[in-house]
């Protein structure tokens, strides 16, 4: 299933997406589940299908939003692929190098990236995120996949002077609607093994990133056996799990995301994650 968070003629809501339409769930199902966060908590996704209305006619203006709209969590990962820990001079690492983001950071599927006005510096970063559907504490990854709900594609959009002001990279990443979330959660069901979905991401149509989960450096098991070790995931969690080469601070010479670029982050039986990118409003730039 395709599990999608929105905002239509105001009101926030969730459904379903097949075949391209979007099913909404029905008045009566959300006062039981007012979100999809609270859909997953109760693990009443599988009720979902039997409690939707018709699809929205095509021409509804509907504005996408991430598909758990506000996590308890964001857990991200940095240089967990090889080939971007290369190119950004960094040793592999023992162990997950782990930040967080807010949800105030992210905007859903084609709604506008914001470039910051404090730095020209804002890059691209395509990944896999994980979002949790069952409590998870001090799992073996054994167990692990057990614990998620399913997968979404996310764009790490990084502003590298302010990730580069110290050794934390909290303040880099966080900056207001700099990163996004969507289109939908694909679920787990439909990927019984994330190690073999690849990853895409264009600026303005031409490729440049590309990575196989399966070159992750702590794959997803190991992720989510780390994390829960020292902090109990909940549902609605999530979890970004690192990109691949080719960002564009690594490029000679450096390329800048700009107002007016569409970034796109494609995975193969997830989606494709699609987002113009604008200015901040009424600043100056130096």
């Amino acid at each position: 299933m395709k599990l999608v968070s929105f905002v239509m003629d105001g009101e926030p809501g969730y459904g379903l997406v097949v075949d391209k339409e979007i099913f909404p769930a029905t008045a009566a199902f959300r006062e039981r589940f007012g979100d999809l966060r609270a859909v997953l908590a109760a693990g009443a996704q599988r009720e979902l299908p039997e409690n939707i209305d018709a699809a929205l006619p095509a021409e509804t203006d509907l504005c996408y939003l991430p598909p758990v709209v506000q996590p308890g969590k964001i857990l991200c990962v940095g240089v967990n692929y090889r080939a971007h820990i290369a190119e950004m001079g960094r040793s592999v690492p023992d162990y997950p190098v782990v930040f967080t983001r807010f949800a105030s950071s992210l905007v859903g599927h084609r709604t506008r990236l914001i470039r910051p006005s404090a730095s020209p510096q804002y890059d691209y970063e395509g990944e896999l995120a994980i979002i949790i559907g069952k409590a998870a504490r001090h799992v073996s990854r054994q167990q692990a996949l057990d614990h998620v709900a399913g997968y979404t594609c996310f764009m790490d959009g990084s502003v590298r002077d302010w990730q580069r002001h110290t050794g934390q990279f909290t303040p880099g990443k966080n900056f207001d609607s700099s990163g996004a979330m969507g289109p939908w959660l694909v679920t787990a069901d439909e990927v019984p093994d994330p190690s073999q979905l690849n990853l895409e991401t264009r600026v303005n149509g031409t490729p440049v990133q590309q990575g196989e989960l399966a070159d992750l450096v702590f794959d997803i098991p190991a992720l989510l056996e780390y994390c829960s070790t020292f902090t109990e995931l909940q549902p609605g969690d999530v979890i970004a799990t690192g990109t691949p080469g080719g960002v564009g601070a690594a490029r000679t010479p450096p390329v800048w995301l700009e107002p007016g670029d569409v970034v796109e982050v494609e995975i193969r039986d997830i989606g494709t994650l699609a987002n113009p990118v604008g200015d901040e409003a009424g600043a100056g730039r130096p």
